[in-house]
């Protein structure tokens, strides 16, 4: 046990960097501009994998340690107290009054009265009589005992903790979760774009996720099939900016119901921290940010327009930063390499409550989180965007290896509000309509949920009861007298806590003898030896 408690602090102890550092199952964009700011240091500590401290190799060894160790505990502990259960209470000591509480003292009644009475006093004690022959002192005696259950909450405490190590490692391999962004309706400004694009999600293949993280042992196809369609995304803020409820409203189908017309599904209204259950899976309000929309008209008339979720640079006002990639119509470039050559390409910030500042006043900021004055501050590139490179590519980002080999070229930087145009070289006119809200939604799947709570239920449920029961140990022996009187001598022994023991003691004795409660009479004429 000395072992598996310290293994256990060490666990505790390797779990602390996962606290610190930012984890690549957590977030991945963290952990690599954490390693871009700390230099070696971040390199260091990627090669000791404390950016995957949960999936280390020296924190999987701790873990498995443990439950070997746990285990190896469990056994004989367990086949020590079934041998306790069923043997028999131990014999009395050959002297009684070496117990840390004692009485004696000789009684009027006769030796059959009095081992009726403590016979009858230890009914619900295991109790064995001892008769002369057998006993050490060569006297009737009875041997008593009680609180056996207390070893047995002890291990099924201890086996719950096993069955909690199994099942987050059984659910590490079964698990799997998924992240996915939809720009959907705004539920909290008039001024927002209408989205015309999908807002429907279905949990039936993983493409469909934008982010996907799965245990080693999930394959993909025991995805359990459920869609739902994100109405829209509701905030609502305090006056300093800081965030007061999120809320999304979802209709949603799970099984067979999914072909159902979406007007028969049951509508959810998902909070942080309240998420939508199914029969395996949850689906979480995780996050939001807003997504600029972005019309361009090209010289021969037609338009592209595009929405583009932007990521947020800093959470508290959401100035966000982003990129939008634009193919030119086909007519106007029948030859693929010219038309590559003229791809459209954006890249800047957005803010939802613009501030100007700057020497200039023209740095965008953003003084408020909520959409009430939107603006954008771009960079107008054109050239080979990477759009059919056939490599993936960042949605925040533009390649930057493109601009240094030249086959981006920055043609303007502006600065837009909403409803404001501006037109290139090439009478190419550029629009900010406005910008939409999107909210991060995450889909996660543990099969192992259903036995964590019973192994912790059972575990707490034990940890009470080790803890309210005692054990105890009382032994009695009676020499009955030529004169009818018998000699009684009782001893008690607490296996465990001792607190009030005494008492319960003394009360045991005076039931034996017949006396009166000790607060009945006014000098406590037992002898009980401490």
């Amino acid at each position: 046990m000395r072992t598996a408690l310290a293994l256990l602090f060490l666990l505790a102890a390797a779990a602390i960097p996962g606290s610190l550092l930012p984890q690549r199952s957590l977030n991945e964009t963290n952990v690599n501009e954490y390693i871009a700011s700390n230099g070696k240091v971040a390199e260091i500590y990627d090669k000791l994998q404390l950016f995957d401290v949960f999936e280390s190799v020296w924190f999987q060894a701790i873990y498995l340690l443990l439950a070997i160790s746990l285990i190896g505990c469990i056994i004989p502990r367990s086949w020590d107290h079934y041998k306790a259960w069923r043997s028999k209470p131990t014999r009395a000591p050959r002297y009684l009054e070496k117990m840390p509480l004692h009485a004696a003292a000789t009684s009027e009644r006769s030796f059959d009265e009095l081992q009726a009475s403590a016979k009858k006093m230890l009914g619900r004690w295991r109790f064995t009589e001892v008769q002369p022959d057998e006993d050490r002192a060569g006297a009737y005696s009875i041997s008593a005992e009680r609180g056996y259950a207390r070893e047995l909450f002890n291990l099924i405490f201890h086996i719950g903790l096993v069955a909690i190590l199994a099942a987050v490692a059984l659910g590490k391999f079964f698990s799997y979760e998924g992240m996915v962004i939809v720009v959907t309706q705004s539920g909290s400004y008039e001024n927002a774009t209408k989205v015309d694009q999908s807002t429907e999600f279905c949990n039936t293949s993983t493409s469909n996720f934008d982010s996907f993280r799965a245990g080693a042992l999930f394959d993909g196809t025991g995805l359990n099939p459920f869609c739902f369609i994100a109405h829209d995304f509701t905030a609502k803020y305090l006056s300093n900016g800081q965030a007061e409820m999120f809320t999304s409203n979802i209709s949603y189908a799970e099984g067979q119901d999914i072909y159902k017309d979406e007007s028969e599904w049951q509508d959810y209204q998902l909070q942080v921290n309240h998420p939508l259950r199914l029969s395996t899976d949850r689906v979480y309000l995780q996050g939001h940010g807003y997504a600029p929309t972005v019309t361009i008209e090209w010289p021969n008339g037609e338009k592209r327009t595009q929405t583009m979720q932007f990521q947020p640079t800093e959470t508290t006002r959401f100035l966000s930063s982003g990129a939008m990639r634009f193919d030119p119509p086909a007519g106007m470039y029948p030859d693929l390499y010219e038309r590559r050559q003229n791809q459209i390409a954006l890249q800047g910030l957005f803010a939802p409550t613009a501030e100007w500042t700057g020497e200039n006043g023209k740095m965008l900021a953003s003084a408020y989180p909520a959409l009430t004055d939107p603006a954008l501050a771009i960079d107008i590139y054109r050239g080979d965007a990477g759009l059919d490179t056939g490599v993936a590519q960042s949605i925040f980002s533009l390649d930057s290896s493109l601009m240094h080999s030249g086959q981006l070229q920055k043609v303007d930087r502006v600065n837009l509000t909403q409803g404001e145009s501006v037109t290139l070289d090439d009478g190419t006119k550029l629009t900010f309509d406005g910008a939409s809200e999107f909210a991060n939604y995450q889909i996660s799947h543990n099969p192992a949920q259903t036995p964590l709570l019973i192994a912790a239920l059972a575990m707490l449920l034990s940890l009470v009861g080790s803890l309210v029961i005692k054990r105890r140990r009382v032994w009695v022996r009676l020499r009955p007298n030529d004169d009818g009187t018998t000699q009684v001598e009782m001893g008690g022994l607490a296996r465990t806590d001792r607190a009030g023991w005494s008492e319960e003691f003394d009360k045991l004795y005076r039931i034996l003898m017949e006396l009166p409660d000790a607060d009945e009479v006014e000098e406590d004429d037992i002898w009980v030896d401490d």
